[in-house]
């Protein structure tokens, strides 16, 4: 003897497991450069149709109400929550933070490009500027050797004052990116985002214009993820999921009930 209940709270049991594992993962990532959080959406599964609203009762009536019975809950997709993260003060001249919309764009090993929002930056042997990973940001920026200090301008200029100098030398812009919809990037893991049908090819330029956010050095975007808002949407995940495997030990009991009465 088959129960649908017993389907539909499996379902629901699935969907808040995955809720789980987001918010997990989000509090994972706490303190992770430029992260953020992302929420699971839900929805019904598909309605077994019994009556249909509007159906003949009879050769004079219809039915002013349908019946149907749900199937079940899915998490449907996950979105990441673009708010912006709190400013984390470094004193370091290649840490750089994005105030505003855009990402940095950084190019792959096989030629492709990444973006980001985390602009802890680095420098190679070669002075090429690079994030924690290797990955060079896009333009590139070259440093060369016998710097005493870098600037880097709220519109991405970075200059620099070499040994024996007085005025300060253009190195390059770091420029951002945007897109139309930042929601469809995808995420691939090491803070990189790729480009997607859904969100749309990036629109590249210099920082604080068409909508682009503007740039802060010696300071770092941190992550979004709010402990105590992750904390009650925890115990409410938990809550859920309680309540479902209740809802199989008592639909359970409720079988093995008709089994003894109908032995």
């Amino acid at each position: 003897m088959s129960n649908g209940a017993l389907q539909v709270a499996r379902t629901g049991l699935d969907a808040q497991n995955t809720k789980m594992r987001v918010i997990a993962n989000n509090l994972a990532n706490v303190n992770t450069t430029g992260f953020k959080r992302d929420r699971a959406n839900f929805e019904s599964l598909a309605y077994q149709q019994q009556i249909a609203p509007g159906a003949r009762a009879d050769a004079q009536n219809r039915y002013a109400t349908g019946l149907s019975v749900g199937t079940g809950v899915r998490v449907a997709n996950t979105s990441r929550i673009e708010t912006q993260g709190s400013a984390q003060i470094t004193n370091n001249s290649l840490d750089v933070m994005i105030e505003g919309n855009g990402y940095f764009q950084l190019q792959m090993p096989d030629g492709s490009f990444a973006f980001t929002r985390a602009g802890n930056f680095t420098q190679t042997a070669d002075g090429l500027l690079v994030t924690q990973e290797g990955l060079p940001v896009v333009p590139n920026i070259q440093i060369p050797p016998g710097v005493t200090s870098i600037t880097i301008g709220s519109d991405g200029m970075v200059s620099a004052t070499l040994a024996g100098q007085t005025d300060p030398s253009e190195l390059g812009q770091i420029e951002l990116a945007s897109f139309v919809n930042p929601a469809g990037l995808q995420s691939i893991g090491n803070n990189l985002l790729t480009q997607t049908a859904a969100s749309g090819p990036p629109v590249t330029g210099a920082a604080g214009i068409e909508g682009r956010g503007t740039l802060r050095q010696g300071v770092l975007e941190g992550s979004n993820v709010n402990i105590v808002e992750e904390l009650v949407d925890m115990i409410e995940t938990q809550r859920a999921y309680e309540v479902n495997s209740k809802m199989i030990k008592a639909t359970d009991e409720m079988l093995q009930f008709a089994n003894q009465q109908v032995g």
